[in-house]
């Protein structure tokens, strides 16, 4: 059985040092010790406990970076227009072009710290429209790019059903689509079995957003909801969102859901940008999850979460990739952080009661609800019995190498991108190693074989 020794290893109880792993060879940690004596592979670094990437919709990797072209068309340029460029390029896939975008975001994801991953999933047919014969032909091509980067994966294939409130779907929209809740759990006890095709791939459950699914089945798929799984939902990104849910059901989205839905901690709201008090009480009561994607949410121009509020009362919260315009998980910390400092004139953002450590908060507190996104109920990171997912920080980093143990946490959240990586071990193997994940040429040369047939890119 493999042992890695390492600097440190980061517990809940703060950092063990010299700290020696053992794993079986399933991955699962056999035992964890500080003995001087322990034989190994020496790992000159710092174990933190893998991050949860808790929203990913992995085809808009294509078209990362594309939308920043600003040309003075007189069409207004916000989420809107962007989602219309979004739609256009889902209508171009096909799903060995779907596999290899995905196989490439999820080794970045890798190589970037990532141990898993929620995948929001909604392109489910043909480019006509039509379902595969394989209902899950997408799903399964997402779990295949998934085993391809090594990377645990949740899917979550999404109900979506219309154009908007109250709106029939738009014709841009014909891959998205099940018409009925029918044909939604159709879909989901096909992406079920997918899920077995890989050992690290399990399933979630979820409804795109209350906008694009008829009310009443709303209702319906929440009541047939035997809290099992995790349920993910678009919620509150936009103001407009918030206008037409008003005008249509006479309540903001949120509200809507606290009054027709029970939620519970295995909801996942994502976004929920624009929230009154209500809403962000009502969220926290329940127990529901908010997933945050700060580098998105700045791209796209959604607005500020109110965290501070939320977190006051014990609200817990995730991160997570969206778009994927960013993936350094360090680097969406930092923006949620800092965007609450701009509002508050504070810099105590992660504070707790009980800690004043900002970088560990952070990464604790986003590892626990990104678990739960996953399906799993954790409460401690590395523990005898489960997988060993870590992301090792480089020792010899410069401010690494020069800080004490009481400012690594800091040290890490706050200055850190990929280059202070040493690597990343998912399952208990090393997946990606100084930079370069382990199959990095396959997967690379099918995205850019891929890209160039899109043509999206040029």
């Amino acid at each position: 059985m493999p042992t890695y020794i390492f600097k440190g290893l980061l517990t809940n109880d703060g950092w063990l040092e010299n700290a020696a792993v053992t794993v079986n060879d399933h991955g699962i940690i056999e035992s964890i010790s500080s003995e001087a004596t322990a034989e190994g592979e020496n790992v000159n670094g710092y174990a933190l406990p893998g991050f949860q990437n808790a929203h990913s919709h992995a085809f808009q990797y294509a078209m990362a970076g594309l939308a920043e072209l600003h040309e003075g068309t007189g069409v207004p340029d916000d989420f809107w227009s962007w989602r219309t460029a979004m739609y256009n390029l889902a209508l171009s896939m096909s799903p060995q072009h779907l596999e290899d975008i995905a196989a490439m975001l999820y080794a970045e994801m890798v190589r970037h710290g990532y141990t898993a991953v929620a995948e929001f999933h909604y392109l489910h047919h043909d480019i006509n429209g039509m379902p595969y014969s394989n209902l899950a032909e997408h799903g399964e091509r997402l779990i295949a790019a998934a085993e391809r980067a090594g990377i645990n994966i949740t899917l979550v294939p999404m109900f979506y059903q219309k154009g908007g409130f109250g709106k029939p779907a738009e014709d841009k929209q014909k891959r998205f689509i099940s018409p009925t809740i029918e044909d939604y759990y159709k879909l989901l006890e096909s992406s079920n079995q997918a899920t077995k095709t890989y050992k690290n791939a399990s399933l979630g459950i979820g409804i795109h957003s209350l906008r694009a699914v008829d009310p009443n089945d709303i209702i319906s798929v929440c009541k047939d909801y035997n809290n099992d799984l995790p349920f993910h939902i678009h919620v509150s990104e936009q103001l407009k969102e918030i206008e037409d849910c008003m005008a249509l059901q006479g309540k903001r989205p949120v509200e809507w859901l606290l009054d027709n839905c029970s939620m519970t901690e295995n909801f996942h709201l994502v976004h929920a940008t624009h929230l009154n008090d209500r809403e962000v009480a009502g969220i926290a009561q329940t127990k529901a999850n908010v997933v945050l994607c700060p580098s998105t949410e700045g791209n796209l121009g959604d607005g500020l979460f109110r965290f501070n509020h939320f977190k006051n009362l014990n609200g817990q919260w995730s991160i997570g990739t969206d778009s994927h315009v960013g993936l350094n998980p360090f680097e969406e910390l930092r923006i949620l952080d800092y965007g609450q400092r701009l509002t508050t004139h504070k810099r105590n953002t992660y504070f707790q009661p009980n800690s004043g450590d900002s970088g560990f908060n952070a990464i604790e507190m986003a590892w626990k609800a990104g678990k739960r996104a996953m399906g799993e109920h954790l409460d401690i990171f590395f523990k005898v019995g489960q997988s060993f997912d870590a992301v090792i920080m480089d020792a010899k980093s410069p401010l690494a190498a020069t800080a004490s143990t009481k400012h690594l946490c800091n040290t890490f959240v706050y200055t850190s991108d990929v280059s202070n990586i040493l690597g990343t071990i998912i399952n208990g193997k090393w997946v990606a190693k100084q930079g370069i994940h382990n199959n990095l040429e396959d997967i690379s040369s099918r995205f850019i074989n891929t890209m160039k047939e899109l043509g999206s890119r040029l």
